[in-house]
């Protein structure tokens, strides 16, 4: 794209959003304050929803980082409501391929030779095409393939200028987030800045396929020792920044239920499988696959005859879960699962205080959040669900679920709530895993695979208090052992006449506590003569009305002595 083609692009991101924050100005701001709110609100989900609709067909007509924006705010339930969400869900990373000259020459720039030196075959028509890049099947030479260990391939190839087009959105979103920030109804509820940086880093990182390549080499190593797990190897020799190649690793994609039974294998069992796969990659390993939607996750039915198949046949699923496109992954980090950690105790002991606590531990109640409407509303879910375990919950009626979230939705928007990257992924990633099981298996329940983790979480937490307690007593148990070698060292000096004592800090302490002292004896004094002359005013007013009396003497003591003491030292 020429430089007039880039302003043109940003004028029409920054037209189209200056349009949407006038129509904001008037209908939230201007409305409400001349005697019209009820025109705003009875318009809001309209209007909303047309933001949103027109939002989509900008994405679609710029494509590039556009769509991953819509992508992005169909998932912030947190800051944006429903009607824009739900509006913008359905956005596809679907794009025109780019025409197959451009692609060789970004290729072969990046790879230094042409294209028939560097593969034995390269396919020119794409697998898929997305507003990031595009992927081609190809097949490796025979050095290549000597060196890695596979022949076929999937090269994955940046669409040309993509980075000039990052960086020109970018651009224009932070402007946007600066205007937003100036926007008051919106600055209470949501770090607009802080949102688009957030987003900038997780798009920097998506357009790196050197990032993707070590992404792709962590995950494959956590899963190592787990024969149900795959991970397709790189072929770094032929990877870039900017072209990855990879092992081709296709087999049944995850939600073809009919591929599945034709192979023997109950979409159920996937499922379960899957859904333990996720969590663990959630609890255990801290490194979570964000997007496993069923383009990226493929069932790769396994031969008996190999070794792991027969490894695999022996723990009853001869077959595995491949994983493909690693750009975007989710990181749990070690505060964020003591966070995790915090809020699962809290459900667990039915604490809404407790789980206020942990969210802001978490990041994601702003420093500004007035939590007390949130912690009733939390103890109206406890009450109403608290005394339930997890099989249990599965068992309520969806209708009642809906009602309260309904009831719940308006606390939650009302507050500074706002999801940190991390999490957001990670609860992405949750979601679509939810959604793709319950889709193999319409029995599936969520809170049957969550179940042995938030068991997991709560027995480390016993087991940190008990090292804790051990630690203590191991310190405590120390000092008792040294106590007898220091008190005789002690003797020793004394008899020797060699102890020598420093007593002015301690004889300013003592006075100290001495002046404290004699305070608190006149507060209970006080105390005494009000409470006494209180209770003989009825049958004796004189003696009572002179104790009482008598009362403030004392009281003016506690209250000054103190005062009095320290001008006395000065």
């Amino acid at each position: 794209m020429t430089d007039g083609a880039h302003r043109a692009r940003s004028r029409r991101i920054l037209g189209f959003a200056a349009r949407q924050l006038v129509q904001l100005w008037w209908y939230e701001l201007v409305l409400p304050k001349i005697g019209f709110a009820a025109v705003a609100d009875r318009t809001r989900e309209r209007r909303m929803r047309r933001l949103a609709s027109r939002f989509r067909d900008l994405a679609v007509e710029l494509g590039g980082l556009m769509i991953k924006v819509g992508q992005f705010m169909s998932s912030r339930l947190d800051v944006l409501p429903p009607e824009i969400t739900s509006e913008l869900e359905g956005l596809q990373d679907e794009v025109p391929p780019v025409p197959f000259p451009a692609i060789r020459t970004l290729a072969e720039t990046e790879l230094g030779a042409p294209l028939e030196r560097v593969y034995a075959n390269f396919d020119p028509t794409p697998v898929a095409a997305a507003s990031l890049g595009q992927a081609h099947r190809a097949r490796l030479s025979d050095s290549d393939a000597a060196d890695t260990g596979f022949t076929e391939v999937v090269v994955k190839v940046q669409r040309p200028g993509i980075d000039e087009i990052v960086a020109v959105d970018l651009a224009a979103l932070r402007r946007v987030a600066g205007w937003l920030r100036r926007v008051r109804v919106v600055a209470d509820h949501v770090d607009a800045p802080a949102l688009v940086e957030e987003f900038a880093q997780t798009s920097h990182e998506e357009i790196d396929y050197l990032h993707e390549a070590q992404n792709a080499e962590r995950f494959a190593e956590a899963f190592a020792d787990e024969p149900r797990v795959y991970a397709p190897a790189v072929a770094w020799e032929r990877t870039t920044r900017r072209v990855l190649t990879l092992e081709d690793v296709t087999a049944i994609k995850i939600n073809d239920t009919g591929a599945l039974r034709a192979a023997g294998i109950a979409p159920s069992e996937v499922a379960s499988v899957f859904a333990e796969v996720m969590f663990d990659q959630v609890f255990t390993h801290g490194f979570v696959h964000a997007d496993p939607h069923p383009g990226n996750i493929f069932v790769t039915p396994l031969a008996t005859g190999d070794a792991e198949g027969r490894d695999a046949s022996a723990r009853g699923i001869p077959w595995r879960l491949t994983f493909v496109d690693f750009g975007m992954m989710a990181e749990v980090p070690t505060e964020l699962r003591a966070g995790l950690r915090a809020l699962v105790i809290a459900v667990a002991g039915r604490d809404g205080h407790g789980m206020i606590e942990a969210a802001h531990e978490i990041g994601v109640l702003m420093p500004s959040a007035d939590t007390g409407e949130l912690e009733r509303a939390l103890t109206q879910l406890f009450e109403r669900f608290g005394g339930m375990g997890f099989a249990q919950l599965k068992n309520v009626d969806p209708r009642e679920f809906r009602d309260f979230g309904v009831e719940f939705g308006d606390v939650m928007r009302s507050l500074p709530f706002q999801l940190p990257e991390h999490l957001l992924l990670l609860i992405r990633a949750v979601a679509l895993t939810s959604g793709m099981c319950s889709a193999l298996d319409p029995e599936f329940n969520v809170w049957d695979a969550v179940e042995p983790y938030a068991t997991q979480l709560l027995n480390e937490e016993r087991g940190d208090l008990a090292q804790d307690l051990l630690g203590q007593a191991l310190t405590s148990a120390r000092a008792l052992w040294g106590m007898p070698q220091r008190v005789d060292a002690l003797i020793t000096k004394a008899d020797q006449g060699r102890m020598s004592f420093d007593t002015s800090r301690l004889e300013r302490r003592l006075d100290r506590l001495e002046g404290v002292a004699r305070r608190v004896v006149s507060a209970v004094l006080f105390a005494a003569l009000v409470i006494g002359g209180a209770l003989l005013v009825d049958p004796n007013p004189a003696l009572g009305w002179t104790l009482m009396g008598l009362s403030v003497l004392p009281l003016l003591h506690a209250l000054f002595a103190g005062l009095v003491g320290r001008r006395g030292r000065r």
